[in-house]
């Protein structure tokens, strides 16, 4: 259990876990489409190569133990053969690969977008039901690699997905970046009602999760073919949590506000202008964002709990401290 690969080990969640496996003395190697110096500088060996290759893939598995499937294409928007791509046939380039390098274990990360159905969500445990309207090409695709991932376990090769939401802390370059560019131009409005609730993942503890999870599927196996939630102690309220953020980066408080059914209204029309123009940047608004901002979304770690004995290594409010202290350092 020495030798690991780590799929886009350059991103936030992939290099967090790179620093961790390279502190534990584990020989790491990442792959993706460029070299990450950062990974380099903590010695990991960087292959580049495309997803989509799987002559490339096969190639950087060879000799692995694990391979963590990290990478993937992210966001809410952009053309439906980038996603199916690199979430869907890069996904099934890595089963074949783990497959023909007889690696026996694959940690796979997946989100839990892949439950979203338009309600909200408390307390909701691995029994949910694959959404059937999925609202992006994101969320429609990471169903489809997931379900194949955990389809695939057998006793050759053992799989479990983890389903972080809202990945956050200190070498953060999507979420926490954008929302405070968001609010620094008072661009952003509260959805709903402001009272929801959502589960958010502080990196350290999801990178512990993958890595209790690869234990698992070395030693006693009970993960096998399965998928975890993860998440903090106990969910936040999304809006009150924003605006302690803003507060402790001196950024103006958002206050207005915007019925769920506006908000939807408009990530319609903004989808069909941007689709029909051809639009690459992604809209202000869209039906799915609509919903993550104004619907509870919040989860049971019960099973991560029991399986895999996570438990919360960092909590909120620490978690907290030390992005601010990070983000001040920027």
């Amino acid at each position: 259990m020495n030798k690991v690969l780590v799929t886009g080990g350059g991103g936030f969640i992939g290099l967090a876990l790179v620093r961790e496996l390279r502190r534990l003395g584990r020989e790491v190697r990442t792959f993706g489409r460029n070299r990450y110096p950062a990974a380099e500088a903590v010695g990991a060996l960087c292959v580049q190569g495309d997803l989509r290759d799987a002559v490339a893939v096969s190639q950087a598995a060879e000799g692995c133990d694990t391979v963590f499937h990290v990478a993937a294409q992210a966001g809410i928007w952009g053309p439906l053969a980038e996603y199916h791509g690199i979430n869907v046939l890069g996904t099934r380039n890595v089963l074949a690969a783990c497959q023909e390098q007889q690696v026996p274990v694959l940690v796979y990360t997946s989100t839990p977008s892949v439950v979203f159905d338009g309600h909200d969500l408390e307390g909701a445990d691995e029994s949910l039901p694959y959404s059937s309207k999925p609202l992006c090409h994101y969320a429609a695709t990471k169903i489809i690699a997931e379900q194949e991932v955990l389809r695939a376990s057998n006793e050759q090769l053992r799989t479990a997905a983890i389903r972080p939401h809202l990945v956050w802390g200190p070498g953060d370059t999507n979420l926490i970046p954008r929302l405070l560019a968001r609010g620094r131009e008072r661009s952003l409005r509260i959805v709903g009602d402001g009272t929801n609730r959502v589960d958010i993942s502080y990196i350290d503890n999801v990178v512990h999760a993958h890595l209790l999870a690869e234990k698992n599927l070395h030693q006693s196996r009970t993960a096998a073919g399965k998928a975890f939630f993860i998440g903090q102690q106990e969910p936040v309220q999304l809006w009150p949590w924003i605006n302690d953020l803003f507060a402790r980066m001196d950024v103006p408080p958002v206050s207005k506000q915007i019925s769920l059914s506006k908000a939807k209204a408009v990530g319609w029309l903004l989808e069909k202008v941007y689709a029909t123009l051809k639009i690459e940047r992604e809209p202000k608004m869209t039906r799915f964002l609509a919903e993550q901002l104004a619907m509870s979304h919040w989860f049971s770690r019960k099973q991560a709990e029991k399986l895999l004995g996570y438990t919360e290594q960092v909590a909120t409010e620490e978690g907290l401290e030390r992005l601010v202290h990070w983000l001040r350092q920027k």
